[in-house]
């Protein structure tokens, strides 16, 4: 589903990693702020893995309180690119796109892709738009394993990299993807994945808002909402509204697509091909990247790669929705970071 907030990127004849091709490659992507005439003050922001390139612009922005005016990610220094990356469903290229060659969705059928060709067809928006080397990639999540790619796979490219409650290679195998198929399988008009069309009928939609709300639970968000509405129902009914809201736009066959990208996702292996200094941000109550787990052998592992890379750690009850929650706990240490590293000065 493309927001109305969103402007498309198009292009032909995309070549996948793992072989084929796409042959219409369409990017959702959002701008704030204005590229400069050296065309290198230009932030690439990259989202989490349901989430869209909606990032700032107004409240409903998933990261408004940092991108803007005045702002960590100062807009009357930066010009600010999220893209929504191909497989997802906020208007790029995914399993519920229409295959050129059919018409139909492709379903099941979309290709294998990779975290590497979701930089590659970033890096044709990014041409397209006429942005030079980058002040930074910066990414949330999902969105972080996409800032590690960026920094193995084109170290030059930029400045500085802010990879936030993320790792630099997969959590999670085959089991994670054989979860989540056996949890649409369940549905009624589930059909190998061609539920197009019958979104209600089949199940597939009350299946994506169970586990919708099931994630958000897991990230924090229930917590966020308790203290936000100030009751525990209160917040019980928050989280409905935001699993209808999101299964309404999203499609089960992209979870599964970014899952296997996911899967395959290892910028550990390759962590001296990065050139740019490097921030690392944590929650110190993450479940899904536990500080406690990840910090001290990712940040051992970077530093004898090579890399110029430095760690801040949220200490929030906000699990993996710190750094948006708490985004005061650690906007000072970003705007300092990019300040340093990524206005080129």
């Amino acid at each position: 589903m493309l927001l109305s907030t969103s402007m498309l990127f198009e292009a032909r004849n995309f070549a996948l990693e793992l072989g084929g091709a796409l042959a219409e490659l369409t990017l959702a992507y959002e701008t704030y702020g204005t590229l400069n005439a050296a065309a290198d003050n230009a932030i690439l922001l990259c989202h989490g893995y349901t989430s869209n390139p909606h990032a700032a612009g107004d409240g409903a922005g998933w990261w408004h309180n940092l991108i803007g005016p005045g702002r960590a990610i100062n807009t009357d220094h930066y010009y600010v690119i999220c893209s929504n990356m191909i497989g997802s469903a906020f208007g790029s290229t995914g399993p519920g796109s229409p295959d050129p060659a059919t018409g139909a969705p492709y379903g099941r059928g979309f290709p294998e892709i990779t975290t590497g060709d979701m930089v590659s067809a970033q890096a044709l928006l990014l041409d397209d738009l006429g942005v030079g080397q980058l002040a930074a990639v910066v990414g949330f999540s999902y969105g972080g394993y996409l800032t590690f790619q960026w920094g193995v796979s084109h170290p030059d490219r930029m400045r500085a990299l802010v990879p936030v409650a993320t790792w630099n290679k997969s959590r999670g195998g085959v089991e994670s993807i054989i979860e989540i198929e056996d949890r649409f399988a369940q549905c009624p008009g589930w059909n190998g994945g061609d539920y197009y069309g019958r979104e209600e009928e089949s199940g597939v939609r009350d299946m994506l808002v169970s586990l919708r709300v099931e994630t958000l639970r897991g990230y924090g968000v229930d917590r966020a909402l308790a203290d936000r509405l100030g009751s525990e129902a209160a917040a019980n009914e928050g989280l409905e509204k935001l699993g209808r809201q999101w299964a309404g736009q999203f499609d089960a066959n992209a979870l599964i697509v970014l899952r296997r990208a996911a899967v395959l996702f290892n910028a550990w292996d390759n962590a001296a091909n990065i050139k740019a200094p490097l921030l690392y941000v944590l929650s110190n109550t993450d479940q899904r990247f536990p500080a406690s787990e990840l910090a001290k052998p990712t940040m051992a592992h970077l530093l004898a790669s090579g890399v110029d890379a430095s760690y801040v750690e949220i200490d929030s009850p906000y699990g993996h929705l710190a750094p948006t929650e708490d985004w005061q706990k650690w906007a000072g240490d970003l705007e300092a970071f990019l300040d340093r590293h990524g206005l080129g000065v």
